[in-house]
């Protein structure tokens, strides 16, 4: 049945009452103020469209910039906006502030509109988030979790180095085995969103299912430090706070989170570059200077005091394919500046282990070797100095790569995981299946050893490698071989 037209049908949604033609906050019971509050309004409505506004107060500290998200329930779609950058994925809408008004003080509001058209029912948003945070809830000293909250039971340990081994606060030993989680390494630069399909607890406790303990999150400086080039709704105080989001569900479900550095700035069109563009929309052989070790200091910042996150400074390095000589090469690689076949200033681990270290973070670091993580021949003489002494060397290991067999990995890894912890970051075969990750999985496991599964997204296997076919976590062929194990390890 279609509703009738009205002129002056108004909507609320959450701790607000209909007063009239005005919508204002109701005063609960307490007095207890919410850290934010989201009026909803629906000001005119017709056959198959309306018009609707929200005003957002803030109770929290001050915002530089601002986000606000929900969920449309009735068929409804946004087709335009004012005084926000309005956009719309799915069943889920979101309003970013404009340059002109993303400043919103504690007590500050902000109003914008938008038209949109429905169909079925016009349905009222019930809940609404503004950077991450839930409106319209009373604050409470000691709130209960709601069932849509993740659970609390099974927060991450908190991990440091022993010997050459990963222990938790009580000295027993972990491994790190799991699964990558691609995306925020790219949907930002590209103008497509944050996050490659859903991040939700449902979305994450799935990985959890496998029996993975711990989740890869790629990122892209850009988006981190909100560069100019970046759409404000993607970047800056957006992209930290999905990506703090991210987290805090992962740790949620028991599992490690690794925060790691994929795209980064700088121009690079030498051997086997990916791609001409100076913004960091590929994969560079080096980070950069110019923004790498603020991109760190401020993750590291972010997270210095949850010990349970720990640090991939920079996915791999492959400055070997542009120097003459794999001296100058791990040269490069330790200690950055000008380097042969680079056209920018490189930020070498060193520099990136000391940005860390700045902030007083003592978090895990991990750190891959040269050919894209895949060469750790030298990674002990050029091992960076870390006062803390939680550095872990990091290997990333595929069917095609040059190290891709036992032979290798006694001669190159076994010397380096004798001395530190040794993950492999991303393990992964083109071939649909997963004869090869057995093959890795059975080496590393009679070493005591971790190793994460490229990758949780729903690709075609064939043009890359994917565990799963659904974020329910269906596995693709390949996905069976980790998941089983996993299982078998963990369950």
């Amino acid at each position: 049945m279609r509703h009738p037209p009205r002129s002056a049908l108004l909507l609320v949604a959450g701790a607000v009452a209909l007063i009239g033609s005005a919508v204002v906050p109701v005063v609960t019971a307490s007095g207890a103020a919410p850290a934010c509050t989201v009026e909803y309004a629906v000001t005119s409505q017709w056959d198959a469209g309306f018009r609707g506004g929200v005003k957002i107060t803030n109770n929290m500290a001050a915002l530089s910039g601002w986000r606000l998200t929900f969920d449309f329930a009735g068929g409804q779609k946004v087709t335009q906006g004012w005084n926000a950058k309005w956009s719309q994925s799915g069943t889920t809408v979101t309003a970013a502030n404009e340059s002109y008004n993303g400043s919103l003080g504690s007590g500050a509001s902000v109003s914008a509109g938008f038209l949109a058209s429905w169909s079925g029912s016009n349905a009222v948003p019930t809940s609404f988030k503004l950077n991450g945070t839930t409106c319209n809830v009373e604050a409470e000293p000691s709130p209960s979790p709601s069932p849509s909250d993740p659970p609390t039971t099974g927060a991450a340990p908190t991990l440091h180095v022993s010997g050459n081994k990963l222990v938790d606060a009580d000295g027993k030993t972990r491994r790190l085995l799991g699964v990558n989680r691609s995306g925020g390494e790219f949907m930002c630069v590209q103008g497509y969103g944050i996050f490659d399909g859903p991040v939700d607890d449902a979305a994450v406790k799935a990985i959890a299912d496998w029996k993975a303990n711990t989740v890869r999150i790629p990122l892209n400086e850009e988006c981190w430090l909100g560069l100019s080039n970046i759409k404000p709704e993607y970047g800056g105080a957006n992209y930290i706070a999905a990506v703090k989001d991210l987290v805090a569900k992962v740790e949620a479900h028991g599992m490690t989170p690794v925060v790691e550095l994929h795209w980064t700035y700088g121009q690079y069109t030498g051997n086997s570059a990916g791609c001409s563009d100076v913004h960091a929309t590929c994969q560079k052989p080096m980070p950069d200077a110019q923004y790498t070790p603020s991109f760190w200091a401020s993750v590291a910042s972010t997270f210095k005091d949850d010990a349970a996150v720990a640090f991939d400074l920079f996915n791999e390095p492959y400055p070997d394919r542009a120097t003459s000589t794999t001296t100058q090469a791990w040269q490069c690689w330790r200690d950055g500046g000008t380097c042969p076949g680079i056209t920018y200033e490189v930020a070498g681990m060193q520099d990136l282990v000391d940005a860390v270290r700045g902030t007083g973070a003592k978090n895990l670091i991990l750190a891959g070797g040269l050919a894209y993580s895949n060469d750790l021949s030298q990674w002990l003489t050029y091992k960076p100095t870390d006062p803390t002494g939680n550095l872990v060397a990091a290997y990333h290991v595929y069917n095609f790569n040059t190290c891709a067999s036992e032979t290798c990995w006694n001669s190159t890894l076994a010397p380096v995981a004798a001395q530190v912890p040794l993950v492999a970051g991303e393990i992964g075969e083109n071939t649909c299946s997963h004869s090869f990750i057995d093959t890795v999985m059975k080496w590393f496991d009679d070493r005591g050893l971790s190793y994460l599964g490229w990758t949780w997204n729903t690709w075609d296997c064939s043009s890359g490698p994917s565990l799963i076919s659904s974020y329910d976590g269906t596995p693709t062929s390949f996905g069976i071989g980790l998941r089983d194990h996993l299982r078998a390890l963990n369950g």
